[in-house]
This record gives C-alpha cells, structure tokens and sequence, in this order.
C-alpha cells in the first residue's frame, strides 16, 4: 500500500467533516473495524458528541471479543454506545444462505437503525462503506441505499488504503486491524447457517487469535473445517 500525501489526507477529512456537519446528530452503525471506526471518530469531530451515538448489532455472526474493542473505542473517542441485539438468522431468507444474503442482514440492521435514529431524534445514519465497496459484489449496499444511509466514506471518494491512512493520521488504534467479514461469510453458499455453525466458527477463530494468528478465516464445510491464515 503506497503512502497517501498529507495534503490528500487533510482535503478527505475536510470533505468528510463538510458532508456530516450539516446533520447536526449523527448514529452510526459501528462495527469495531477500521471504516466505522474512522466514520465515528470523524462524527464525533464533526458534531457535538453528546449528538453523536455508536451501534453495534451483537449476535451470532460477530465474535464476542469484537464487542468489549468496539465499546472501548466508542469509550476513547467520548462517544455514546449501544449495543443492540439483531435477530437476522429469524430470517430465513437469510438463515438459508442465498448469493444476496448480505442484502437481508443490512437491511434487518438499517431498518433497525433508522428507527432508533428516528425514535431518539438523530439526522441521519452513517455506515462505513468507502469507495473500494462500490466496485465489489457487496447486496448490503442495496439495503443501504433503500433506507438512505450515509456513507460518508464512499460519498468522499475514500479507497480502502485512504481510510486506513487517514486513521493512521488521526492515530486510531484500528488503522491496521484486519478486515474482519461476519462469520456468516465461512459457509459456502446455500449451506444453511445456524446458531450451532455460527459458535463452531467464533470458537475455532478466537482459538486462533490467541495463538497469535490475527488474520484467520476458518471455513465450515460441513464435518471439515478449512483455516486461512
């Protein structure tokens, strides 16, 4: 990854900043990773942070141990903190594992979100989404747009490498933490996902991070699992 200029930097956070001032308040959907992490704490510099307020989905298809770093991070920056419970596997649009199966999750979490956000009086809510997201096969985007949400990330034209180099300038404890795809993601395709395989996959892979391997995938395929490191 080549170094991003300073001045290049100093313009995305400004554009960042000029897209989520306007808002006045702000819940974003913090998942602990690099890109919420960055939308948070540029929401937090944007708007008052008693105006400001982080959401985690805790269920089955995150690790537990992601929980306590997202709350820490949210605690640093003096930001408010929610843990909401999700129940995307009652679906089972989703629960069957489909090609679009992101679609159903994002769109259980942001109907969720935007409820909240209307409920306790927030102008808007903000995911993580940068630039690189547009050009992958990413269905969540999908439920993003139905349900207006703001990617500020992706709307300032931030690649994946100028997110990881503007929290580096901003010293966040993330800028270098691993992409960490929702355990939903260890299952081939039309393999159904249940609270069982969910657990098998969460134990496997914080077994894995113990022994010191940060960057690991273990994949369910049925009795055989495949480790990525």
């Amino acid at each position: 990854m080549n170094p991003v200029a300073t001045d290049t930097l100093h313009k995305r956070l400004a554009e960042l900043e000029r897209i989520l001032t306007p808002y006045g308040s702000a819940l974003v959907a913090f998942s602990g990773g690099v890109d919420s992490s960055l939308a948070l704490a540029v929401a937090a510099r944007s708007i008052p942070k008693d105006r400001v307020l982080a959401v985690t989905s805790n269920n089955e298809t995150y690790l537990p141990s992601e929980l306590d770093l997202a709350r820490e991070f949210a605690e640093s920056l003096g930001v408010e903190h929610l843990v909401v419970n999700t129940r995307e596997l009652d679906n089972p649009n989703y629960a069957s594992n489909p090609t679009n199966r992101c679609y159903f999750c994002k769109s259980t979490l942001y109907s969720d979100l935007a409820k909240l956000a209307e409920e306790k009086g927030y102008g808007c809510v903000v995911d993580g989404a940068n630039k690189d997201d547009e050009g992958d096969y990413r269905p969540g985007r999908k439920a993003a747009r139905e349900l207006g949400v703001v990617s500020v990330l992706s709307e300032a034209g931030m690649t994946k490498a100028e997110v990881r180099e503007l929290a580096k300038h901003l010293d966040l404890p993330t800028w270098d933490k691993p992409a960490l795809a929702c355990l939903s993601s260890r299952f081939p395709y039309g393999q159904e996902i249940t609270p069982e395989k969910l657990s098998q996959v969460a134990r496997a892979e914080e077994f894995m991070r113990r022994e010191g391997f940060l960057q690991v995938r273990v994949r369910h395929h049925g009795e055989i699992a495949r480790l990525e490191v």
